[in-house]
């Protein structure tokens, strides 16, 4: 989404909604993105009154990961940009915590493959990415390939949380050292609980990214609150991710994503919506978004989509104009006012078109008109210098005309207007007082007669 320059909510409306933002969703964007977005953050977000406040207890949380040497510039500056709305909590409601006992959701919406799968990366590309984005406390399942005394070893097979990646082809090992793995009741050795082949859903606890290992374990401190609820240990074939199955279903295949999105059974479901916007929390009948126009309770008018049209059409219009003058100085007139017709279609009201076409009119004789369009232009803007000055000229030059038709009354109602327009514009002063001479001399003329 390219934006230009965006108008800004009062500072007592952000305010508002600042104070209700999800502080640990920003703590966790931050630590994910590192210190360029607490940068940008606290560049886009320094004139809003409850950001800085938040900003200020940003500065008393832990360092941030050390910067990542990744391409996603352009996300953290609209992260940045959209920080008010993004972490707001205005908009949701109690968002459904997922246990054990809540009912299955299986065919309330599609569950793709990862999208990697149906692209042509290479493996060891694949193998980067995951070492890049995997953190502590996600949640990876794997089979055991070895068991010793200091702990197992599993091979991964899937992603359980965090960016599910298409792994399993990767050969990624992982130890889970015999500190990270619980006693079970009736086993003394922990390890003796488990065998080779073991399916086993654990969580991530130390990553050496440099070397490419990883170290799992099966305590349930290991995992973030927001994933307190999964179970830990030797899990079965139906416990795997959802997105798994499908994923081994079609692992072999060349159909496109929007094929294997369309053969899903949930795909057609109508309550699709209702049953992600209740898993959301999102409020159907208030939807939020990120286009502060129709964010309507929190901003004023000049965001909405009217304004925002208008200023864009404003923008457009004047490239138009640039372009117009760019052919006007090389002598292209018709090609220039063709451009100046266009930005003024586009812009009804766009002042530097209609001087720049009031000039091209002027340029080409014919006076009427381009007074017609200066008029115009300084009504909509008074304070436009360039609009005030050419029509005083364009004044004084039609006034000449109509002396030289021996029109002298009109002329002198032409010279009298550009002077209401500007009364220090000598040459029209000069104009009327000539005028004048010549219709009091004809006056005595006519009276000797």
């Amino acid at each position: 989404m390219a934006m230009t320059s965006r108008p800004r909510p009062d500072s007592s409306v952000l305010c508002v909604v600042v104070l209700v933002m999800d502080k640990e969703l920003v703590r966790q964007s931050l630590s994910y993105h590192g210190p360029t977005l607490l940068s940008l953050v606290k560049s886009e977000q320094h004139e809003h009154a409850g950001f800085r406040q938040l900003l200020d207890e940003l500065s008393k949380w832990p360092q941030y990961r050390k910067e990542r040497n990744l391409d996603n510039l352009e996300t953290q500056q609209f992260i940045a940009r959209k920080a008010d709305l993004l972490f707001a909590l205005s908009w949701k409601s109690n968002v459904r915590e997922k246990t054990e006992s809540q009912e299955s959701s299986e065919g309330c919406y599609a569950v793709m493959p990862p999208l990697e799968q149906f692209m042509d990366v290479p493996s060891g590309q694949k193998k980067e990415l995951f070492f890049r984005d995997v953190e502590r406390g996600d949640v990876v399942v794997g089979r055991i390939t070895s068991i010793r005394d200091f702990g197992f070893f599993m091979v991964l097979i899937s992603m359980g949380s965090g960016i599910l990646r298409d792994i399993e082809p990767l050969e990624i090992s992982a130890l889970c050292p015999l500190r990270d793995v619980p006693s079970q009741s009736n086993h003394g050795d922990p390890l003796s609980y488990y065998q080779i082949g073991d399916l086993i859903q654990a969580a991530v606890k130390d990553i050496d990214r440099y070397n490419e290992k990883i170290t799992l374990s099966l305590h349930k401190s290991s995992l973030p609150s927001h994933l307190s609820h999964l179970k830990l240990g030797v899990i079965s074939s139906e416990d795997m991710p959802e997105y798994y199955k499908p994923s081994t279903a079609y692992s072999s295949s060349n159909d496109t994503y929007e094929k294997v999105l369309r053969q899903s059974v949930a795909f057609s479901n109508p309550s699709t919506v209702e049953f992600l916007l209740s898993t959301l929390g999102i409020d159907e009948t208030k939807p939020p978004s990120l286009i502060r126009g129709l964010q309507r309770e929190n901003f004023s008018d000049q965001d909405y989509a009217p304004p925002l049209r208008k200023k864009q059409s404003s923008s457009w219009a004047l490239k138009c104009v640039k372009i117009g003058v760019d052919y006007f100085k090389l002598g292209r007139h018709v090609d220039a006012m063709n451009e100046y017709n266009k930005a003024l279609e586009i812009d009804p009201k766009n002042v530097e078109a209609l001087v720049a076409r009031g000039a091209l009119y002027a340029t080409k004789g014919s006076l009427n008109k381009a007074i017609n369009d200066f008029e115009i232009a300084l009504e909509n803007c008074p304070t436009h210098k360039n609009a005030r000055k050419y029509l005083c000229q364009t004044l004084v030059e039609r006034g000449g005309q109509l002396e030289e038709e021996d029109k002298l009354l009109n002329a002198e109602s032409y010279y009298n207007k550009a002077l209401t327009i500007d009364k220090s514009f000598t040459e029209a002063e000069e104009a009327l007082n000539k005028v004048r001479q010549c219709i009091q001399v004809i006056l005595y003329f006519l009276l000797l007669c």
